[in-house]
């Protein structure tokens, strides 16, 4: 903010016809622009894609303030909100949700109050409000008195965040310490060499005594065979990808002992898959079936949990009652045709169903029966934000709580769904992590309707409040 207004210049500051509406949304603006760059410190839980917003986007900002300002007699809002956040620094945005950041700042910066009312806060800090009408000089030292480091809450952000994207800094400094070690044995003496390879060997054979057997796919088919609902298309996909997976995995494990032990030549593929499991992680060519962020050992066994899923539903012929919607490779597809099913039970059409979120009060031990129509889900994290379970709605998250587990949902589909609640929040649910996707697969999964409780939607917006089917540990 500084900076911003070193630029403006003190006949630009009283140019315009009504200057004190100018100064105070000036101000606002500049707010706005800053807010916009600093809160990629946040990592994920500020923006999904990290944008290239610049000083172009302010100067044009600030020429359609002033144009509009002496133009119309009244403010223009709604024309002024598009134009700045909408196609100015919208222009920037592919994301849809961070689109939806965009304008829940831009509505709280360019209101009536922010002009008409003194002192108008711009955070629920105290600190940060709009000064009194004055010199340009004025407005400068009031941001001089500002405090030198941001605290969360200015960007409507809850103090956890500042500590998850501390925690992520640390990882990615000691990923990238890691890289740096010698990946060179040739240079490493005999007993070194002899050190890492007999790891990578020990940890070799503990990962392949670990991984599950192949399910059955053909024999899964034949008992199908008579019912070829959409569930049961999905479940054989699900067999097919995993059975894949395990395929590659084992493969790969018999050719690396091979290399390490001489008996082939060590290929480049070999070698990096060499070096991510001396490192813990999962090597590259194992995350075709679906990405994660988890180390090695912790990726075993969510691996185990995923193919065990599978293996029963496959034995049982009959769907769980509980479905673990991490588990599927790809979740959308099994969303898709539980819409399906039920159009077809219902003789309607798929395209006029829509989902009902209802959250589970009970305990899971409790859901013996699956529903009439629709699934239960379980296994999501809430990212962001706290559940109260009594009142069912979204509380503040407990100090140093990153995420915390979330109940049951019960999806159910409905037919020409009226219009959403005021007071619901949209909660966008995310594969893993990493919320902008990997190597062109998008991570978003569904929007899935949650009470926002005593605060607005717009609160959770700003907090990055979003639920995550897998975790990175």
């Amino acid at each position: 903010m500084k900076r911003l207004y070193q630029v403006v210049t003190e006949t630009q500051f009283n140019c315009c016809t009504r200057p004190a509406v100018y100064k105070k949304l000036l101000y606002s603006l500049c707010f706005f622009h800053s807010i916009l760059l600093e809160r990629k410190k946040f990592r994920q839980m500020g923006w999904n894609i990290v944008y290239s917003f610049n000083d172009s986007d302010f100067e044009v900002s600030e020429n359609l303030l002033c144009l509009y300002l002496d133009k119309y007699d009244e403010i223009p809002w709604d024309a002024l909100k598009y134009l700045i956040a909408g196609v100015n620094y919208g222009g920037h945005v592919t994301d849809e949700w961070d689109r939806r950041l965009l304008t829940a700042y831009i509505n709280d910066y360019f209101c009536e109050a922010a002009v008409n009312q003194t002192f108008y806060k711009l955070s629920s800090l105290p600190t940060y409000y709009i000064p009194r009408d004055g010199p340009l000089s004025r407005f400068q030292e009031h941001i001089n008195t500002l405090p030198p480091t941001e605290h969360p809450e200015v960007f409507g952000q809850h103090p956890n965040a500042d500590i998850a994207s501390q925690i992520a800094e640390t990882r990615t400094l000691f990923d990238t310490l890691l890289s740096l070690q010698p990946q060179d044995t040739g240079a490493m003496t005999a007993g070194a060499k002899a050190s890492r390879e007999e790891t990578v060997l020990e940890l070799l054979g503990d990962v392949r005594s670990k991984i599950p057997s192949l399910i059955d796919c053909e024999s899964t088919r034949t008992h199908l065979q008579d019912n070829p609902s959409p569930l049961n298309v999905v479940l054989l996909q699900e067999i097919q990808r995993y059975n894949s997976l395990l395929q590659t995995i084992i493969s790969s494990l018999v050719e690396l002992e091979k290399g390490i032990k001489g008996f082939v030549v060590m290929s480049p593929s070999m070698e990096e898959t060499f070096n991510c499991m001396y490192d813990a992680r999962v090597p590259l060519l194992w995350e075709k079936a679906y990405p994660s962020l988890k180390p090695l050992a912790a990726w075993m066994r969510d691996l185990c949990q995923r193919v065990d899923q599978f293996a029963r539903w496959a034995e049982d012929v009959q769907p769980p009652v509980l479905f673990w919607l991490s588990g599927f490779t790809f979740p959308n597809g099994f969303l898709a045709a539980v819409l399906q099913s039920s159009a077809r039970q219902q003789s309607i059409s798929v395209d006029t169903l829509s989902w009902e979120f209802i959250v589970s009060t009970v305990d899971d031990r409790n859901l013996l029966t699956p529903p009439e129509d629709g699934v239960y889900v379980r296994g999501l994290y809430l990212e962001g934000a706290g559940w109260d379970r009594k009142n069912s709605c979204l509380v503040e998250a407990e100090p140093m709580q990153m995420v915390c587990p979330f109940p049951t949902i019960y999806f159910k589909p409905v037919e020409n769904r009226k219009k959403m609640s005021k007071s619901m929040y949209t909660c966008p649910c995310y594969y893993f992590p990493v919320r902008a996707g990997r190597a062109g697969r998008p991570s978003f999964v569904v929007g899935i309707e949650l009470r926002s409780g005593d605060v607005a939607p717009d609160h959770w917006i700003k907090r990055g409040t979003a639920l995550l089917l897998s975790l990175d540990n």
